[in-house]
């Protein structure tokens, strides 16, 4: 069988990849590798064919010739005595946008996979190639936004303005930050505030520059009474002693 795959990355980066065991393992999909596998990728694989599921249990092994990767293995079913056995080659290609694995591979078996007709084994080769070819893009995915370099955030620096959306660097705390701060009155007026009720609180006058201004005072009726009768008293001997005068006069 011969099958393409598309992966949309440099063929540098697919290498690296097809070149460790451990991430090729990550790849292929119903794969439950072996803790202890070493260098051969042992363990089981859940095969989807025609509706029905196979698991093998046996072990592959990946070796690199002449630029192409080799993949081959054996296996034996979990639940029967049917065997597999598995020969494939993928070799990378650039091409614009991305690399080409061209694939080539043959499988034999016995057992239950014999039951299949060579069309359904096919489809699901072919299936089982182009989810391994998504698997092996989203690892190189994850490799490209782990090196990614974490945006830099800009700080305000000395003589350009702060705007809303600006982050404040260490400078913002030096003494020059602190001009908008209250006055000593009203600091005053939170301290003396402090361990007092809600309601005194409320109630209590402001103090300092925050007091209201007073209202200037008005003049009471007593006040005008005390300017105003020596004046009267004043102005009635002075008519007094114009009247005699005129009589003296006559």
């Amino acid at each position: 069988m011969e099958h393409e795959v598309f992966v949309p990355f440099p063929v540098g980066a697919v290498r690296r990849v097809l070149s460790d065991p451990a991430r090729v393992a990550r790849c292929v999909p119903g794969l439950q590798q072996d803790a202890s596998s070493g260098a051969a990728l042992a363990g089981r694989l859940r095969l989807r064919i025609g509706g029905s599921t196979i698991t093998y249990r046996g072990a592959l092994r990946l070796t690199e010739r002449d630029g192409s990767y080799e993949l081959s293995g054996e296996g034996t079913e979990a639940r029967g005595s049917g065997t597999v056995t598995l020969a494939l080659s993928a070799l990378p290609e650039e091409m614009p946008g991305g690399t080409r694995l061209s694939c080539l591979g043959t499988v034999s078996g016995a057992g239950r996979l014999a039951e299949f007709d060579a069309k359904t084994a096919e489809s699901a080769a072919r299936r089982l190639l182009d989810r391994f070819g998504a698997a092996l893009a989203e690892e190189l995915r994850e490799d490209a936004a782990a090196a990614a370099p974490a945006p830099e955030v800009p700080v305000a620096g000395e003589g350009e303005p702060l705007t809303a959306s600006t982050p404040l660097g260490n400078d913002a705390l030096d003494g020059n930050a602190l001009d908008d701060e209250p006055p000593a009155e009203a600091a005053h007026a939170r301290r003396t505030m402090i361990g007092r009720s809600a309601e005194e609180v409320d109630h209590a006058p402001p103090r300092g520059r925050y007091a209201p201004v007073p209202a200037p005072e008005t003049t009471s009726g007593t006040a005008m009474l005390r300017w105003a009768a020596p004046a009267a008293a004043i102005a009635l001997a002075g008519a007094v002693v114009v009247t005699r005068a005129l009589r003296r006069k006559r």
